[in-house]
C-alpha cells in the first residue's frame, strides 16, 4: 500500500500531460486569434470547413460532423447555422431518412476554407517552433509529434 507521500506524488505522466495541455492551451488561442481576425472564422468554423472540404461529396451528416469536431449535436446545430448564415454551407435533408441532415459545402465556404488554410498552417508552425525554442520539455513534445506524422 502507498505511503501518504507516494499517493501524493503525482504519476511519471502528469508533467508530460500538464505540458502537452499547455502546448494545446497556447496553440488554440494562437489559431483561434488569427482565424477570427484575417478571415472572420472561429476555430471550429474552420475546422468543421476542412472537414466537409475532405468529404465524399463534401457533406457529412450532423452527427459524424459532431463527432469529428468533439461537440455535441446543440454545439454543432449552432455552429452549422452560422456556416448557413454566411453561405458556406447549407443544410440538405438524407434521401433515406428524412430526419437526417447533411451539411454541404458550397463554393464560397471551400474559397474560404482554403484562404484560411496557409493563415492556420503558418500560425500552427510559429506558435509551435516558438513554445519549442523556450522549454526544452515542448521541443520535445514537438519533435516528436513532427516526427510521428
Amino acid at each position: 500500500m502507498p505511503t501518504q507521500a507516494e499517493a501524493a506524488k503525482p504519476s511519471s505522466d502528469a508533467p508530460t500531460w500538464n505540458r502537452l495541455l499547455i502546448l494545446h492551451a497556447h496553440v488554440e488561442g494562437r489559431l483561434a486569434a488569427v482565424l477570427q481576425r484575417r478571415h472572420g472564422l472561429g476555430l471550429s468554423e474552420y475546422r468543421a470547413l476542412g472537414f466537409l472540404d475532405e468529404a465524399e461529396r463534401s457533406e457529412l451528416r450532423m452527427t459524424e460532423l459532431a463527432d469529428r469536431l468533439g461537440l455535441n449535436q446543440s454545439s454543432v446545430t449552432r455552429l452549422v447555422g452560422r456556416l448557413n448564415a454566411a453561405e458556406f454551407t447549407y443544410r440538405d435533408l438524407c434521401p433515406d431518412d428524412k430526419r437526417g441532415a447533411y451539411t454541404v459545402l458550397t463554393d464560397a465556404g471551400r474559397a474560404r476554407y482554403r484562404e484560411a488554410r496557409t493563415t492556420y498552417d503558418a500560425t500552427l508552425s510559429a506558435a509551435l517552433d516558438e513554445l519549442a525554442a523556450t522549454d526544452p520539455g515542448h521541443a520535445a513534445i514537438v519533435a516528436a509529434a513532427r516526427s510521428a506524422a
